[in-house]
């Protein structure tokens, strides 16, 4: 893990991912999902067959092995899963919306419509781990949306079955509609539909390069929550912080991937070298170790500044996925933060707290996207309408000036629909 300065660090931000690599990525998505499109269910069980080495016959999780799944785990995961649902439907509740109305004044009645998405996808990764908590973060505010149709796609494991915790999770969640194939065909399959996955009008969840290239490609024909990338977490640690915390914190999104993105931004480099040294010795205790250290490589970086508004500065630069403010009295530096995708405050808030147990939910914008883009929620699963009615004395006082503009943009059409009520 380098311990480099602030220009360093944006010199090497600005180096981007290839343009032959994504060209790579964007034609195989392509070919993926029009083969999808037209093979359907064959097409899938071929993919899971050359991508997964798992050969299916039927892709719908059956009623059985949800059974199967719920004797296997242990009661202390069912105990804190359902823990960790209950915080998360309460801190979602409050995000929940009305439709809302005007009320009668000068003969005019205006209004916004809340309608729930009818039908919802969620992807849910797999692959180097399982992520029940992402059946929650994702399940429970379309739940509460109101969202009537719900369905999971996810990778199967090695002997054709879907991680028992994985199921275990959407079964408490209210979902039994779940499909055991992954990737960039997943995500087709929701998109367009095929003889076993119907169509669905929005499909939200993170995944791979491949899952978000297919989310990219198939927005417009359906709905999407954002383009997720690699997990991110940027520490902001001052004299206060604790170094072993520090880099604990670092090193637990660092597991997730190689592509994973590990910053520690401090005003005090004997501490950026206390916590390097930490991330160095944990790192070794730890069983995911060899992707840590790929992550790490690539990814992880110890950036010294001057000053703490310095600091600050930079993490809205960098527009984080998760970031945590170690440092004294976080809670003053708060509105110095204007892009973060969730913000943890001070010694005892972990990242991996918000990720299981705390309420917020864990979807979060990556990428540098938390500078125009927000966290999963209730509102992501609901549409507006809005609702408009005049009577026929407020439209005829309105007549001249709804012509005027109709005619001045040259829309004569849309002024007759206008005149011809007022000569009625």
């Amino acid at each position: 893990m380098k311990i480099i300065d602030k220009k360093v660090f944006l010199a090497e931000k600005s180096k981007s991912t290839t343009l032959d690599q994504q060209k790579t990525v964007r034609s195989r998505v392509e070919e993926i999902i029009l083969t999808v499109r037209e093979q359907g269910d064959n097409a899938l069980i071929d993919y899971t067959k050359q991508f997964d080495s798992v050969s299916l016959t039927d892709l719908k999780v059956s009623p059985q092995e949800i059974a199967d799944a719920r004797k296997v785990v242990d009661d202390s995961f069912i105990r804190s899963l359902k823990q960790a649902q209950e915080n998360i439907t309460t801190f979602h509740e409050a995000q929940k919306q009305n439709s809302w109305f005007m009320g009668e004044q000068d003969n005019v009645y205006l209004g916004q419509k809340i309608t729930p998405i009818e039908r919802v996808g969620i992807y849910v990764p797999g692959g180097k781990a399982a992520y029940p908590s992402t059946v929650l973060m994702n399940v429970i505010p379309a739940k509460l949306a109101g969202v009537s149709s719900i369905s999971i796609v996810t990778p199967p494991q090695a002997d054709g079955t879907v991680n028992p915790h994985v199921l275990v999770a959407a079964y408490e969640s209210g979902v039994d509609t779940i499909y055991k194939v992954g990737g960039a065909q997943a995500i087709a399959a929701l998109a367009y539909g095929t003889e076993s996955i119907p169509k669905v009008n929005k499909i939200v969840g993170p995944g791979n390069t491949y899952v978000a290239q297919a989310k990219r490609m198939v927005f417009g024909d359906v709905s999407i929550d954002m383009i997720a990338g690699p997990s991110e977490i940027c520490v902001v640690a001052d004299e206060t912080a604790n170094p072993r915390f520090a880099a604990a914190d670092l090193l637990s999104q660092a597991e997730h991937d190689e592509e994973a993105s590990a910053i520690c931004i401090t005003t005090s480099e004997a501490l950026a070298k206390a916590i390097h040294d930490e991330v160095v010795q944990q790192t070794t205790t730890l069983s995911r170790k060899e992707i840590i250290q790929s992550s790490l490589e690539k990814n992880g970086r110890m950036i010294v500044c001057t000053s703490l508004e310095e600091a600050l500065e930079l993490v809205n630069q960098i527009a984080p996925e998760h970031l945590q403010l170690m440092i004294n009295e976080p809670l003053n530096s708060l509105d110095s933060i204007r892009n973060a995708g969730a913000i943890f405050l001070g010694n005892y808030s972990p990242e991996a707290l918000g990720d299981y147990f705390a309420g917020p939910n864990h979807t979060l914008p990556t990428n540098g996207t938390a500078a125009f883009a927000s966290p999963l929620g209730v509102y992501d699963f609901v549409k507006k309408s809005s609702v408009i009615q005049y009577t026929q004395d407020a439209l005829s006082s309105a007549t001249d000036s709804i012509v005027t503009l109709a005619e001045a943009e040259g829309l004569t059409a849309h002024a007759n629909a206008i005149k011809i009520r007022k000569e009625e």
